[in-house]
């Protein structure tokens, strides 16, 4: 069963994507080596490359990631980089995670804001309080605050180690500061205190031992109680971790318990300036999906599955979901993934492509625009063509950015000493390798993307049969134009490489990518084209390039690509690269000074195995034959006090690895569990915890070998290569049809016009944008679009209502944020 098309329970799923483009008016007013990193709340889950000497550093670096937990705010950090001290920050951009929704999608400039250690919290406490009535010895009633500090979760890395936290509990009045401290707990992000505090708050009338308090009763209605978490600095000064405020009238005689965020403290960044610190330009785009099970979005999951079987296709529910959507790349991105899953995208492809061809009156400007046809391409390649971009480009790329040699040809950008003809040559060796490698790459060309090229193939031959060269044009204006040529210019983009280049490289990659373009396209021309460059320097460059052999291995590479006879591979197939990194591993077996030692390490991932390295690119000192995994699981916290743990069950003794954040673990457990499903000797069930002094963490049991006490997780993909999940690309529909609700109304009003009028157009512009062929066949798609979407919406509701009554207000899932009032 694939991802997302089963089960009972609904999901909320949370992404985030967008570019962190470059700072401006950075101080102090020195050059610096800079760097910008992405947190959730305190956890760093992404970081740029560093600018060096820069007072306003462009970045231009892409992320995308699933957020695998809940958080509070987004921020983006400025750092200078510092060689032999702790990088220093700059200014963050912090967002709350209610505001996000407020620069989905748009470009914006931020004000960096001063860090101050106050503001910086995370994390949450679970209290209980309780009001006593005492008896003195004299007969007298006093009250009797009880304060049960239970435990804490979710509290933040300090240096990248787990925190050492302890808490202090005051009860604050106008005349009064009683404070009790707790024990420390040693690295452990998730405290358990379960300590009790006792504070006297109603002094009788016989209460006569000297004291700071002048009153002889204290008004409750004042009194509130404070819990300060704090990381015991040993030797160093203590870090602020985040205080609650509670209100002691709250109690009202009864106990009272609850979780409250952790908020920052009251006088963080108020006396601090935030207009002189430089500003930081970003794109945001959060998206949080409630996914139902899979049997609430039959029917509009049907409603688009059936979109290319619709004429026109103009009148189709997915070619409507383009019209209405006021970026196209909205709806593009889950359309596609869903087509896709379900294996519908080559004739709906076809159908739009053939609307776009009707539009289109000259051969040369073929598939040239942003139309859905061409959007939904590029799309599709991005996902399909991930591998086919590695095994074909990533070791050139890799050699231009690791070992670059000067290119500039262009005379006004020469630097003094270079020499034009070196860099001339250098360009053509970087050109002659890249056009080498695509032009002998068709075998890997993924067979989806050979169909979808066949069927554009054909349809440009059909719309101009005069035109020998539009067969070829039609092609080479994708795999060309869209694919290699963009790879090359933006490497980190397709993740063929880590991050952007420097300036340097990229005005290499530019030109190279340019020589692609014009390369690509010689195999559809009747005659040169050299007239077109605007640059002269390009000219003359190519002036070496007008070769028969060029034009012909075009050709050749675009016939292979756009043809669907089976290729048979050459040898063994290789290996696909599913993904690499950084991590920590557990020693196994290997000791140092009687304890078990964590080792950086670099991983690789691949569907024929898994191993780790000393360095990257330096022989795997540990392998696991994917075949041979029997289970990937998280691993309990408290096993050796790490947050973002897993396991690797493949033998006797599992392999414990820590990653460098939650994203990343989340995206390696998950990676691993897809390549590892169809393995036929998968456990059942596993040891959330570690087996430490001759027993098992979490069930006790004193034998190694004996069986898990907690059941496997669910299925996964089984899909290696393409990770789609077909629930949620239709709620994400769901969703984009909901917000343009007033578009489909207009939309339906247009085409109610139209079958009634049908004499010329008096008012056009209420209804000129759509694309509307066949009134009758449109308004019918959006009634069923419109019906589908209100029953869907009243699940939603149902759902909603479940959610907020099942999590109470103060409850771990849904605690109390400020003070109880």
């Amino acid at each position: 069963m694939a991802a997302g098309d089963g089960g009972d329970e609904v999901r909320v799923l949370q992404n985030l994507r967008g570019k962190i483009y470059d700072a401006k008016h950075l101080v102090p007013n020195k050059m610096r080596d800079l760097f910008c990193t992405i947190n959730l709340d305190q956890e760093e889950v992404f970081r740029t490359q560093v600018v060096e000497k820069s007072l306003s550093p462009y970045f231009g670096e892409e992320f995308y990631f699933e957020i695998p937990r809940t958080f509070q705010w987004l921020s983006f950090y400025i750092y200078d980089k510092s060689v032999l001290q702790k990088d220093l920050r700059i200014g963050k951009v912090s967002i709350k995670k209610e505001d996000l929704c407020n620069y989905t999608g748009k470009e914006n400039w931020f004000m960096l804001q001063p860090v101050d250690s106050n503001s910086e919290v995370q994390g949450k406490v679970h209290l209980e309080l309780k009001l006593n009535e005492l008896i003195t010895d004299n007969g007298s009633v006093c009250q009797q605050l009880v304060v049960h500090i239970k435990e804490c979760h979710g509290l933040p890395l300090i240096n990248g180690q787990n925190c050492d936290p302890y808490a202090t509990v005051s009860l604050v009045g106008p005349s009064r500061n009683d404070q009790k401290k707790t024990k420390v707990k040693k690295k452990t992000s998730n405290p358990q205190f379960n300590e009790t505090f006792y504070f006297e708050v109603t002094r009788s009338s016989s209460y006569t031992k000297k004291s700071q308090f002048q009153v002889e009763e204290e008004d409750i209605e004042k009194l509130e109680v404070r819990v300060d978490l704090w990381n015991n600095g040993n030797l160093v000064q203590d870090v602020f971790l985040g205080e609650i405020k509670v209100p002691v009238k709250v109690l009202k005689n009864d106990s009272f318990q609850a979780w409250y965020l952790l908020q920052p403290r009251e006088n963080g960044n108020k006396s601090s300036k935030t207009d002189d610190l430089g500003s930081l330009r970003l794109n945001i785009c959060y998206t949080e999906d409630c996914v139902l099970p899979s049997e609430y979005y039959a029917s509009l999951r049907n409603l688009l599955l059936k979109s290319s079987d619709v004429q026109p296709i103009s009148a189709s529910a997915a070619y409507i979901l383009s019209e209405v959507c006021r970026d196209k790349y909205d709806a593009v991105l889950p359309l596609v993934r869903l087509l896709l899953h379900h294996h519908k995208l080559v004739p709906f492809v076809a159908a739009v492509a053939e609307l776009d061809l009707k539009d289109t009156q000259e051969a040369n400007t073929i598939f040239r625009g942003n139309s859905l046809a061409t959007r939904c391409v590029d799309e599709m390649m991005k996902i399909v063509g991930k591998h086919y971009l590695k095994v074909t480009l990533k070791p050139v790329i890799d050699e231009i950015c690791e070992s670059p040699k000067p290119c500039e040809i262009d005379p006004v950008k020469l630097r003094e000493g270079d020499n034009v003809e070196i860099n001339m040559e250098n360009l053509r060796y970087y050109v002659d390798k890249v056009f080498r490698e695509i032009v002998r790459s068709s075998i890997s060309c993924p067979t989806l993307m050979c169909d979808v090229f066949y069927s554009l193939r054909h349809l440009a031959a059909k719309r101009f049969p005069n035109d020998p060269h539009v067969q070829y044009s039609a092609v080479s204006s994708f795999v060309f134009l869209r694919f290699f040529a963009v790879a090359v210019v933006s490497p980190h983009t397709f993740h063929l490489r880590p991050h952007h280049p420097d300036a340097q490289t990229s005005r290499t990659l530019t030109l190279i990518s340019k020589a692609i373009q014009t390369l690509g396209s010689w195999g559809s021309l009747t005659k040169s084209k050299l007239s077109s460059f605007k640059e002269t320097f390009m000219c003359e460059f190519f002036k070496t390039f007008q070769e028969e052999k060029f034009t012909e291995s075009v050709k050749k590479f675009l016939d292979d690509v756009s043809s669907t006879e089976i290729k048979e591979p050459s040898g063994v197939s290789e290996p696909v690269h599913l993904k690499e990194g950084e991590m920590y591993k557990r020693a196994q077996g290997r000791t140092r000074i009687g304890k078990k030692n964590f080792k950086k390490r670099w991983f690789c991932l691949t569907t024929r195995e898994f191993t780790y390295h000393k360095q990257q690119d330096k022989e795997p000192i540990f392998t696991i034959p994917i075949k041979n995994i029997l289970a990937v699981e998280k691993l309990d916290e408290s096993s050796f006090n790490k947050k973002n743990m897993f396991q690797v069950l493949h033998g006797e003794k599992p392999l414990y690895i820590q990653a460098n954040n939650c994203v990343e673990a989340s995206e390696w457990i998950e990676a691993l569990c897809r390549v590892t499903r169809c393995n036929q000797k998968r456990l059942s069930f596993y040891h959330p915890s570690a087996f430490l002094n001759g027993n098992w963490l979490c069930c006790k049991a004193t034998m190694e070998n004996t069986e898990g006490c907690a059941r496997c997780t669910a299925d996964v993909p089984a899909d290696t290569q393409i990770e789609i999940d077909g629930d949620r690309e239709t709620e994400r529909i769901y969703s984009l049809f909901t917000v343009n609700r007033s578009k489909l109304q207009k939309l339906e009003e247009a085409c109610g016009s139209i079958a009634v009028y049908q004499g010329p157009r008096k008012e056009p512009d209420d209804y000129s944008n759509f694309t509307i062929e066949d009134s009758v066949a449109t308004f019918h798609t959006l009634q069923q679009i419109i019906d589908t979407v209100e029953k869907l919406n009243e699940s939603h509701e149902k759902y909603q209502k479940k959610r907020s009554s099942s999590a109470k207000y103060g409850s771990e899932e849904n605690p109390i944020v400020g003070k109880v009032s």
